[in-house]
């Protein structure tokens, strides 16, 4: 029997029409351009403003945007998962907020939460709902509302962090294209250093929480930047070795926004030139579960079909890994809506 892969078969995605550059950002928070060009790679980010307006509010578009580009009708698709940290609400699940929106009448869909791995892990679960011939259309969606969760005043986390959301249609293919093989990892021992400390059952939401600003995001910066750039290296290090791909043979490394200095340090130490590597976190900033598939948005229209590209990343938790995908089609064979 001929193997199923899962390939990526259109892309759609979303960010907000508000943008807040580094000189608002810095009437906000003790900062400035200079400190955060420098020490983050950030110029712009966007951010979804208005009464109500949760994170599906984006999933929404980027899933609309990719029915549209694929051809797809919503009761066509199988399954949707949605990769977030910043749901609408604990239940029911922002994926269903998005499928019922979507029109999606036939599909089952949940949320995963893997921080900023959460778009990966997604992405791997659904490829084997089509690999296992359970699913013949699925959707995968990061999409993070993460200035929702900022506390200004900290000026090591607010200039970091964007909003936006991105989506991929997997679909079954015989021949090479697709998902062909992943290392996926997590570390409970990083809990400490990168979390929102009042978040869930263990301590919940009141008003002294909040007071202490526990409902907003803290990150040790010096051991998440060395856990990320170790863990990255590695996991893509491993990956190359046991698929025999060279950095000749690469199309792309597509490495998660968190902020220049790790994409930079992953990408040298791995030798791969910066040409071959996916950057945008100078425009969104780090969109968490959004930033790997805005790197497909913004990169689209260059891949071609039988392109080599490994997907690197690392979140809180710790949560890592790497996945190599062979694309599946000439990206400027599809259009974004207008």
């Amino acid at each position: 029997m001929e193997k199923i892969n899962a390939a990526i078969t259109g892309v759609g995605g979303y960010v907000p029409e508000y943008i807040m550059d580094n000189e608002e950002l810095s009437k906000l928070s003790d900062t400035n351009d200079e400190w955060i060009t420098t020490r983050i790679g950030v110029k712009t980010r966007h951010v979804l403003k208005g009464e109500e307006q949760g994170t599906s509010v984006m999933a929404i578009k980027a899933v609309e945007e990719l029915l549209f580009k694929t051809n797809t009708r919503p009761e066509e698709v199988d399954l949707l998962i949605c990769a977030t940290v910043t749901p609408d609400m604990i239940f029911p699940a922002t994926a269903n907020i998005v499928s019922h929106a979507t029109g999606l009448v036939n599909a089952f869909s949940f949320d995963l939460m893997g921080a900023c791995s959460g778009f990966l892990f997604a992405l791997q679960t659904g490829a084997t709902y089509i690999e296992t011939g359970k699913c013949k259309k699925v959707i995968i969606v990061g999409a993070d509302k993460m200035t929702s969760l900022l506390d200004y005043d900290d000026r090591t986390t607010s200039p970091i962090f964007g909003d936006g959301a991105g989506a991929v249609m997997l679909e079954p293919c015989s021949k090479e294209y697709g998902v062909q093989d992943s290392i996926l990892r997590t570390s409970g021992a990083g809990e400490q250093y990168l979390n929102i400390k009042s978040s869930g059952s263990r301590c919940p939401v009141t008003k002294e929480t909040i007071d202490k600003k526990w409902n907003r995001i803290y990150q040790d910066g010096q051991v998440v930047y060395k856990a990320a750039v170790s863990n990255m290296t590695s996991t893509t290090r491993e990956i190359m070795e046991r698929n025999n791909i060279e950095v000749g043979d690469l199309k792309y490394l597509i490495p998660h926004q968190a902020n220049k200095r790790i994409i930079d340090a992953v990408a040298s130490r791995l030798n791969i030139p910066e040409v071959k590597c996916m950057v945008n976190v100078t425009k969104y900033g780090n969109t968490t579960a959004g930033t790997l598939p805005l790197c497909l948005w913004d990169y689209e229209q260059k891949l071609r079909a039988g392109d080599k590209v490994i997907f690197t990343t690392f979140g809180g938790g710790f949560t890592w890994g790497s996945l190599y995908l062979i694309w599946a089609y000439n990206g400027r064979e599809m259009k974004k809506r207008d």
